[in-house]
């Protein structure tokens, strides 16, 4: 029997103490977890199990006012908890890195990608600048960037997601670290460019021998990279062993209700498409974005949406899928006029939403509304969730006290206490944030919801009652709903029918079970192909 690597990091019972006044003493509470060179460690759990506390420890980047209570973080024999700000400086990077979520908050805006990671260089006093940029340019090619000199000299914002998260993975390995620590970093990014990213960190783990930490949410991440998983819950270790053995047998009641809450392809909606009078008549859509120009410069044509045709019916969930920049979201923007088409007619209740103006379309908006990916985002912080959501039924007519008792219904209909309505948006949790986008979207009594990427920044567990939450209403009010997503799982579990997008064209459409059982384009076999975890799932399956 092979004998087990090498401990490279060892947490032995940490605690991290919380602020006086938080919903529990210890964000992370005696944990004990081994990382070993060429391994990778998955630690799951929730947002506020602790998972990412634990990370943050190790770096010396926890929060303001949350502290180390007890226990060790042994790297090499040397306790992290006991280093001062100068020797954690020398470790991090040198010998423990770490590669953030939001790759587009971790990096400078103002500055090129080169001298981003010649900085790093730079901060331990390492090469000459001619060096550091050769360097930098090695390492976005070992990244598989596939230009590396024309990313170096770009700008984050000039960057897709999946290129920025590569950014963010060179600059970890830059002094050749010990250990990486991967913090959620594929939880925003399309099926296929997430592949990709798992598939790197594989590899560049292997050809290195680091120890990972890889902290997700999602099981079937976890199915794709791990070799051994911890599972986390409300600041605790409940559940530890080998992946494989995780997955197939997991213990804990916690574990069984993460891996039960995955959208399973094999549970879509057998039944196919709804059959029933179309409420809404999409004919040629098309959208192109103008980028840029000046004086001396021609603006840059973007078609992010060409000659797409669809109908929905009364009751029925079509799911529109494909990567970032397939023209998904714009197709939905352009439904409810947050932007204009150009070309193309938006058939609704006999009228077309997409060449209405003035009072005309101020008339018909009411009729379809739409839910947003970023519940905080699309939440004024300043206005109490209450007003947020009379603001529309006031600006159609309805009196003050009226919308606002209507508000404090909905928001029990959507599962929260009426007496929410005098909180303001950070006082609640995402999943709770994401409900109250969903009320404010009920206010106007719509036929049709345009929900876009409204689960995708939820953990899984809150990402299935949000989704079953939908469906009763859906049921219950008579609505009919597109459902914008990258997510296949998600579109597998809740659509009547599915839609596949591809550089702004439709590439398929038909019944979720057929989509998803024998799909005809080789794109949409390739998104399905590319879903963390499919494979394990059709194994057991």
């Amino acid at each position: 029997m092979a004998s087990s690597p090498a401990p490279v990091v060892l947490i032995d019972k940490l605690s991290i103490a919380l602020p006086p006044g938080a919903d529990r003493a210890y964000a992370v509470d005696r944990v004990s977890l081994t990382l070993r060179a060429g391994e990778i460690l998955c630690v799951v759990g929730e947002s506020g199990s602790g998972k990412s506390m634990s990370a943050n420890a190790m770096m010396g980047l926890l929060p303001e006012g949350v502290e180390p209570a007890g226990g060790r973080i042994l790297l090499g024999g040397e306790d992290l908890l006991r280093l001062d700000e100068s020797a954690l400086y020398d470790v991090r990077g040198r010998r423990v890195a770490m590669i953030f979520q939001e790759p587009m908050t971790a990096l400078n805006p103002l500055m090129r990608v080169e001298d981003q990671i010649a900085e790093v260089f730079e901060a331990h006093g390492l090469l000459t600048p001619k060096e550091r940029r050769a360097q930098a340019l090695r390492l976005l090619a070992e990244v598989g960037l596939p230009d590396p000199p024309r990313a170096a000299a770009s700008y984050p914002f000039q960057l897709s997601g999946g290129q920025r998260q590569r950014v963010m993975i060179a600059m970890a390995l830059v002094l050749e670290p010990e250990v990486l620590i991967a913090d959620e970093p594929t939880t925003a990014l399309d099926v296929t460019t997430q592949a990709q990213i798992l598939k790197l960190i594989r590899q560049l783990q292997e050809q290195r021998g680091m120890a990972v930490m890889f902290i997700t949410h999602d099981f079937g991440v976890v199915a794709e990279i791990a070799d051994h998983v911890a599972v986390m819950e409300k600041g605790r270790v409940v559940e530890e062993g080998p992946a494989q053995e995780v997955l197939r047998r997991p213990r804990h009641a916690y574990t069984q209700k993460l891996i039960a809450a995955i959208p399973s392809m094999s549970g879509g909606r057998a039944a196919g498409a709804i059959e029933g009078e179309p409420v809404l008549a999409v004919e040629g859509l098309g959208k192109t974005y103008r980028i840029g120009g000046g004086l001396f410069t021609k603006a840059r044509a973007v078609e992010a949406v060409r000659h797409v045709s669809f109908t929905l019916s009364r009751g029925e969930t079509l799911g529109i899928v494909g990567e970032s920049g397939s023209g998904k979201s714009s197709v939905g923007r352009c439904l409810v006029r947050l932007q204009d088409p150009d070309t193309g007619k938006v058939m609704l209740g006999g009228k077309d939403m997409a060449h209405l103006k003035g009072r005309a379309l101020h008339a018909a908006r009411r009729r379809i509304q739409m839910i947003f990916q970023d519940p905080y985002g699309s939440l004024n912080p300043r206005i109490r969730v209450g007003r947020t959501i009379a603001d529309g039924p006031i600006a159609y007519g309805v009196d003050a006290q009226t919308a606002l008792a209507e508000a404090g219904a909905l928001l029990e209909r959507v599962g929260l206490d009426a007496s929410a309505a005098a909180r303001f948006p950070h006082e609640f949790s995402g999943g709770q944030r994401q409900r109250i986008g969903i009320a404010r979207a009920l206010a106007l009594k719509p036929e049709i919801i345009v929900a876009d990427e409204a689960v995708s920044a939820l953990d899984v567990s809150i990402q299935a009652q949000v989704l079953d939450l939908l469906a009763e209403l859906k049921a219950e009010l008579g609505l009919s709903l597109i459902f914008i997503t990258h997510d296949l799982r998600v579109a597998a579990q809740i659509c009547d029918r599915v839609m596949v997008m591809q550089k702004g064209e439709m590439v398929e459409i038909g019944p979720s079970a057929q989509i998803f059982s024998a799909p005809q384009a080789a794109y949409t076999r390739s998104l399905l192909a590319a879903i963390p975890g499919a494979k394990a799932e059709m194994a057991a399956g």
